[in-house]
């Protein structure tokens, strides 16, 4: 008789790309959405919350890659044919709500959104397929006071979390500015867009490696091309020297204020219009930005700035952050960006056939929470619920009163509900559960309508440091009337 093959186990781990998300992760995150939400909602923003799973169709054409309509993004077809997928981003479904909404929704429409979006990308040291974004977005709004607002609030929104001044920076340029360099350059033909495409794709790359490659890199990357240490060749946009020169003056037209910013701008673009016209929307953010008091220490104009300009129609933002941490191999760099938006004023479009003006910005919770967690202000050992431990499995009932006395006042308790037999175990189990004090009540208690309270951080503080007489001058347990058990609680647990 053939032997049988016992039926394969499970795996017990997350799929590549995913993560599993416990206490106090799960908690602070969820207290910096609600310090996010707070001043989201202070700017008059609405809450939405729209469904994870959306059309291909209704995504659109800003997928990773729209010829395979399952790459980039994790999506299935369903029995009719149609394609459906989890949501990548905030904003897809954004666009969606506005449009079908359109004639119930008040104008400007001013919502914000978190949560989860998934992308079916190759994941890496910390980059997930699953992170957590928080949006806020105005529909509807054609002038650039709403771009102005946004960048305030994301300024409002890092000091709030626990990013002060100097150690932020939020940088805004324009897609149309860079339009009008092109222009100038050579590299665009208002006529003909689509003429010099892929010259323009390498000129982008390569102001977006500045950090990264320095001036002299960029510069290859603008001409022939550039090989790299490992002897890798990437191919340039084989611009002249004098092209060259003119993105490389753009990138390096950041001055001292935001006028003088503009002023060279504006000699840049000098001939295109739609390069002027995005200069003179630089010059009304900055100036309503200075009227509300967010100067250069907050928000900046660097022209620099280059994400996501193929899908940006008008200004464009990043929140970066300025301090330094050590990377894996001990070295100092700096952590980054945490943010960014933009006006996307052809995404509601898609799906009415009018142009809808929209603006908008995403914050990065997990690298966010990551910043933080690496300048050491999260982290800290989140206090576990009080444990009332059991002595006498037929006294549950009057354990289970003394823990719902304390949930009534606002502690967190819970009762002991392994197996009581070890009373060892059960201050095991406090200890895992980080608990600041345990209860503690046998026969010899009850008849005596008292309990023990047991403070387990000085009991470990003491019993890591003190000598044998700080011990006994400050022991941690001690044994109170039954009736003052909730009052003395609250007590040592505000401090006292």
């Amino acid at each position: 008789m053939a032997k049988q093959n016992k039926p394969r186990r499970p795996k017990a781990e997350p799929p590549k790309g995913f993560r599993d998300y416990f206490g106090t992760d799960v908690t602070e995150r969820k207290a910096m959405l609600e310090m996010i939400a707070g001043v989201y909602h202070r700017y008059g923003f609405d809450p939405l919350e729209s469904s994870a799973v959306e059309t291909l169709d209704a995504l659109g054409k800003h997928l990773p890659d729209i010829d395979r309509p399952n790459a980039g993004v994790f999506a299935w077809q369903e029995d009719d044919g149609d394609w459906l997928a989890l949501r990548y981003d905030l904003t897809a479904p954004l666009a969606r709500v506005a449009a079908q909404f359109r004639n119930d929704l008040p104008s400007p429409y001013r919502r914000y959104a978190m949560g989860p979006v998934w992308r079916n990308e190759k994941p890496g040291p910390g980059r997930f397929r699953q992170f957590y974004q928080c949006d806020a977005d105005t529909v509807g709004a054609s002038s650039v006071a709403a771009d102005a607002e946004i960048c305030a609030m994301l300024s409002d929104a890092l000091e709030t979390v626990g990013i002060p001044r100097r150690d932020y920076i939020v940088r805004v340029n324009n897609r149309k500015v860079l339009n009008g360099v092109m222009e100038a350059a050579g590299v665009l033909d208002p006529s003909d867009p689509e003429k010099f495409e892929t010259e323009r794709g390498i000129v982008l790359r390569a102001i977006d490696k500045l950090d990264r490659l320095g001036e002299g890199g960029v510069r290859a990357l603008l001409g022939a091309g550039r090989k790299d240490d490992s002897g890798d060749f990437t191919e340039g946009a084989n611009l002249t020297g004098l092209q060259a020169d003119v993105i490389m003056a753009f990138m390096e037209a950041r001055r001292d204020s935001g006028a003088t910013t503009c002023a060279r701008l504006r000699e840049l673009v000098s001939g295109s219009q739609i390069g002027t016209e995005g200069v003179e929307e630089l010059e009304t953010i900055a100036a309503l930005l200075e009227a509300q008091g967010y100067g250069p220490d907050r928000i900046v104009l660097d022209p620099s700035v280059v994400r996501g300009l193929g899908y940006y129609t008008g200004p464009v933002f990043e929140a970066e952050l300025t301090f330094d941490i050590l990377d894996e191999k001990g070295n100092p760099r700096q952590f980054g960006s945490v943010a960014g938006g933009g006006r996307y004023d052809d995404l509601v479009k898609r799906f009415t056939g009018q142009a809808v003006p929209a603006t908008g910005v995403s914050i990065g919770v997990d690298r966010l929470l990551a910043a933080l967690r690496a300048k050491g202000r999260l982290g800290g050992s989140e206090k576990g619920p009080v444990i009332v431990t059991v002595m006498d499995r037929a006294r549950m009932a009057a354990y289970q009163a003394m823990v719902g006395e304390l949930r009534a006042a606002g502690v967190r308790a819970e009762v002991y509900l392994g197996n009581p037999r070890n009373f060892g175990n059960q201050l095991k189990y406090a200890d895992k559960r980080k608990a600041p004090l345990a209860i503690i009540q046998g026969s010899d208690e009850a008849e005596r309508n008292v309990v023990q309270i047991k403070d387990l951080v000085l009991g470990a503080k003491i019993a890591a440091s003190a000598s044998l007489e700080e011990w006994k001058s400050q022991p941690a347990q001690f044994e109170i009337p039954r009736g003052e058990l909730v009052a003395q609680v609250q007590r040592l647990l505000n401090g006292g």
